[in-house]
């Protein structure tokens, strides 16, 4: 099976400081390629179909920086993560699709791939996760708490946390009325209808959301 695939690279990056000032966060360099460079190498599996990619601040520098067959989808406003894929509903469809941000920077398995071998007809969001202590650079507490795979709410330090990967029955979208939102309103209802399933990942991740990161994720790939 086959996914379509969104990237989210919409955000303006104002945790990078100055280093977003005259760039795109995915535009910045990790040990000499861009985040949007790593993010895309794992895009290229079996699994993944079309590419599509969000855009809002200095969308032109990224739309420079594309490869053939990778479909900018511009937004004129800031959607968020829920809003921003629903408005690519036309373009990805209404099935399965597999969704990635573009900050941060993966080890070990291919978490696209890892998605795609666990997902079933009986989900309608799977999640891609890592217990908190495993989780560098990440400066919150834990997301999720998981049960047979299922998953449900927590906010404990060492519940596991949300990678940025995914993939998402996209016609759930449609049952949320607003334009601009966050993807967690559509978690809570898989929740509660028991829909909403988890995996960890088997590797390592960084979260390259603010400059300190950089070191510790160039460190992680030379490790």
């Amino acid at each position: 099976m086959t996914f379509p695939l969104f990237l989210f690279a919409a955000g303006f990056g104002t945790r990078m400081g100055a280093l977003t000032a005259d760039r795109p966060k995915p535009l910045i360099q990790v040990a000499g390629q861009t985040l949007l460079s790593h993010a895309l190498s794992l895009t290229e599996i079996p699994q993944v179909g079309l590419r599509f990619i969000n855009t809002h601040y200095r969308a032109d520098q990224i739309a420079q920086a594309l490869p053939t067959g990778v479909t900018q989808v511009h937004e004129p406003i800031i959607l968020e993560t829920g809003g921003g894929l629903k408005a690519a509903l036309p373009l990805i469809g209404d099935g399965p699709v597999m969704t990635l941000n573009t900050d941060a920077i993966w080890t070990g398995a291919n978490p696209l791939q890892e998605l795609a071998e666990a997902w079933r007809d009986n989900m309608d969001g799977l999640l891609l996760l890592a217990p908190r202590d495993k989780a560098i650079g990440h400066k919150g507490s834990g997301d999720f708490l998981m049960q047979n795979n299922r998953l449900s709410r927590a906010n404990g330090a060492l519940a596991p946390i949300y990678l940025g990967a995914q993939i998402l029955r996209a016609s759930r979208l449609r049952e949320i009325p607003q334009t601009v939102f966050s993807m967690n309103l559509l978690w809570d209802r898989l929740i509660a209808e028991g829909r909403l399933y988890g995996i960890l990942h088997q590797g390592g991740w960084c979260d390259v959301g603010h400059p300190g990161a950089i070191p510790q994720a160039e460190a992680l790939l030379h490790g």
